[in-house]
């Protein structure tokens, strides 16, 4: 394979049928194409690795480091750009790849930014089991006492707290691949990836078994 991930985009869930008859949830993933921007080499950039754009856009969407950087590479100006391990022999600027890299069966690492849900409670973000529902015990979905006492008198580093949720980078690990259409650059991947429907996922081949 040219490269060990791909700039995708996540279009919805559906199920499939596999081989012994039994429906499995899929998430359709519309894996490129991405094109070669960059080659990062080791001895001038202290690692090796390839520089994909996704999307192709207008060169007035794009702030003027941005156009320099397309056009020095002499390539289509495109809205994302990420980095992932390739063959840098084989591969040259201006290459386009697809969901051809990935196979049937394969374990790939989805990456993306999850939902956003807003301001949530204890029980919402971090599972506390809350108080008596009954009896006028008057706690019931508070977080419940969060000091240390008079000493240290203070609230400690890393109490699980009322906060934001969501909308954090995730990364789900082993997916398997269902199907995969390389004339329309689509994969099928068993189970859930992060984010909503429309949002970027960056696909990469898995190292679990």
């Amino acid at each position: 394979m040219l490269v060990q991930g791909l700039i995708g985009q996540k279009l919805g869930m559906s199920q499939v049928y596999i081989e012994n008859g039994k429906v499995v949830p899929v998430t359709v993933i519309v894996a490129g194409p991405c094109r070669v921007v960059q080659k990062k080499m080791k001895d001038r950039d202290g690692y090796e690795a390839v520089q994909l754009s996704f999307q192709e856009i207008a060169e007035k969407k794009l702030n003027q480091a941005e156009r320099g950087h397309f056009k020095k590479a002499n390539v289509p100006f495109a809205k994302h750009l990420r980095e992932v391990k390739g063959d840098l022999k084989a591969l040259e600027i201006g290459a386009v790849v697809g969901a051809d890299q990935f196979q049937k069966g394969e374990r790939i690492d989805v990456t993306g930014i999850s939902k956003g849900k807003g301001f949530a409670g204890v029980i919402k973000l971090h599972h506390f089991a809350g108080g008596p529902e009954t009896h006028g015990s008057m706690f019931h979905r508070e977080p419940g006492s969060i000091g240390s006492s008079s000493g240290p008198s203070r609230v400690r580093k890393n109490k699980r707290l009322p906060a934001h949720m969501g909308a954090e980078q995730v990364t789900v690990l082993g997916l398997e691949v269902i199907e995969v259409r390389k004339d329309e650059n689509l994969l099928f991947v068993r189970g859930a990836v992060p984010g909503y429907r429309g949002a970027l996922l960056l696909i990469r081949r898995s190292n679990r078994k």
